[in-house]
């Protein structure tokens, strides 16, 4: 006769419930893209139900202003392929809503209600993609790095990769980084200096990498060139959007791509918006957080990035609260 399983003390208890509860309510991650899901895979639509889509993302608004927030700090012990289970699910659905997009759209007049619509809805999402993207590219793994890359790659910005990890985590908080708004910054300033300037750095960084930063585009070391690889695979899948499904296909794959980029950048111009660091190593205080709990459940940890950028390998269910 086997003995019986010893009971939980308290505290083995109470971080096995924390575990269960913190890794059901990342699943609030998949709010917005099974709404995108559904919009492309049930289109075209009449001009009036398109609107109605837009509906998940006004919910996601109205909660997260509610004055409820999450403080709780995360338990070391909690293992990782659960929460990394979310991610590979948000990845999967990304790529079957942009699926989706190009079929309903190689059906579609380039003036439509939907037109509009795919810039809020599946721009949307895949600007919520770049938050999964973000956590993929910090990984150590190569299959998870070229998970996120390949994400990036969907919304035309792969230099993300380089210069995000090589460039504002190494210069975030200084004049020489492009993705840190300066204090007194508008937003759209802050996007016109910040999406030319990511792209340069990141090629600057790469160059850098294989000898020469001043290096020219036919120089034989270009083959090695992740930025110029990037250019490359995210343009030809544009292309081949268009060959396939059309141009008014193409024309929407685009759109959303610029939707995404605009919203990344606004988490940017928050996240770091008028700090200054000099002469030391990142700390939390270089960066403003939020302690809502819908941010931080909805959006894999994305409030808590005082704690990302001074632990940059901490995966996200790890972030803890400064």
């Amino acid at each position: 006769m086997s003995s019986p399983t010893p009971a939980l003390t308290v505290e083995e208890s109470e971080v096995f419930h924390g575990f269960w509860r913190a890794w059901v309510m990342h699943g609030l991650s998949l709010l917005i893209p099974l709404a995108a899901l559904g919009y492309v895979w049930t289109g075209p639509h009449p001009w009036f139900v398109a609107p109605l889509f837009i509906i998940p993302f006004a919910i996601f608004q109205w909660i997260d202003v509610r004055p409820r927030y999450e403080r709780r700090q995360p338990v070391e012990s909690w293992p990782t392929r659960p929460f990394d289970a979310w991610v590979y699910l948000l990845t999967a659905v990304h790529f079957l809503i942009l699926l989706g997009l190009v079929v309903m759209f190689s059906r579609q007049q380039i003036f439509s209600v939907d037109m509009v619509m795919v810039f809020v809805v599946v721009g949307g999402n895949s600007g919520f993609s770049i938050i999964t993207a973000h956590e993929l590219i910090h990984r150590r793994g190569w299959l998870e790095q070229s998970l996120g890359r390949l994400l990036l790659s969907t919304v035309l910005y792969e230099h993300f990769f380089t210069e995000h990890l090589r460039g504002h985590h190494v210069r975030v908080g200084t004049s020489a980084d492009p993705a840190t708004a300066r204090f007194g910054e508008r937003y759209e300033a802050f996007f016109r200096r910040t999406v030319p300037g990511q792209f340069k750095s990141a090629w600057r960084i790469e160059s850098r990498r294989l000898g020469d930063e001043a290096m020219k585009v036919w120089d034989r070391r270009m083959l090695g060139h992740r930025v110029l690889h990037g250019l490359i695979l995210e343009w030809s899948l544009v292309a081949a959007v268009g060959w396939f499904f059309g141009l008014v296909a193409a024309l929407a794959y685009v759109l959303q791509a610029i939707m995404a980029v605009r919203l990344l950048e606004a988490v940017n111009y928050f996240e770091h918006w008028g700090l200054v660091r000099k002469g030391r190593r990142v700390r939390p205080e270089d960066s403003w957080d939020t302690h809502s709990w819908f941010t931080y459940y909805g959006l894999i940890g994305l409030s808590r990035h005082a704690d990302h950028h001074a632990y940059p390998s901490r995966p996200y269910q790890k972030l803890r609260v400064w």
